[in-house]
């Protein structure tokens, strides 16, 4: 069987913040339905690293290929789209917007990329059913657990079916039993939907659940 070409590849990556050398050379990739946890001390670049390869920042040197893309030659507009149909994000704060109901903060990427009202309402139960919270779908994030809300989230993530989900300390916030629930959760995105993470976490056993685990230090893959 032909192996499939890699779903992210970044080749080289450096990024200096003024004279303080934060990547040095960094090259990873991340293959489709396949998680990978970036572990490392505080101020090894992992958070940094993670911002560069999702398009959140941009690199001093080096290429982010994405599905074969060189994202670096898109647009403003072009990358917009990318961001909001190519790709996830889930971060140590949920970011849910406190007017919205949680299924309506599910809908929202889908909105924004103007898909239809009905269709997009109807995968955003059916996530929230995979989340196992249909009964919240009224609630406002204030009524919500941490956990919960990080499950809303990762569902909004989920909502245009990205081709890959970045996920920056997803568990921080959280105890170690709403932690170890999101942890299966991931496993189940990837298992049911073939949903490929990248995920830097301090979480020793967020990591030790991933298929690869990448060791960060001093802006480097040691």
């Amino acid at each position: 069987m032909e192996k499939q070409p890699a779903l992210l590849v970044a080749t080289d990556i450096y990024k200096n913040y003024g004279n303080i050398s934060v990547l040095k050379g960094v090259s990873l990739e991340v293959n489709k339905a396949e998680m990978v946890s970036i572990v490392g001390a505080s101020g090894a670049g992992k958070s940094t690293l993670l911002y560069i390869v999702s398009s959140l920042e941009k690199a001093d040197k080096g290429q982010i290929l994405f599905q074969n893309q060189d994202i670096s030659a898109l647009s403003n507009k072009q990358l917009a789209h990318y961001r909001n149909n190519q790709i996830g994000f889930v971060f140590q704060f949920h970011h849910l917007l406190p007017e919205f109901t949680a299924l309506e903060n599910i809908c929202i990427p889908a909105w924004i990329g103007q898909k239809p009202k009905k269709q997009v309402e109807t995968k955003a139960m059916e996530l929230l059913d995979f989340m196992g919270l249909a009964d919240q779908k009224d609630k406002k994030p204030h009524s919500l657990s941490g956990g919960e809300q990080q499950r809303i989230a990762v569902a909004r993530a989920l909502i245009n079916s990205p081709a890959l989900i970045f996920a920056d300390e997803p568990t921080g916030n959280l105890d170690s039993a709403n932690a170890a629930a999101l942890h299966h959760l991931f496993i189940k995105c990837r298992d049911t939907f073939q949903q490929s993470f990248l995920i830097v976490t301090h979480n020793e056993s967020l990591a030790e659940m991933s298929n690869r685990t990448l060791h960060m230090k001093d802006g480097q893959i040691v």
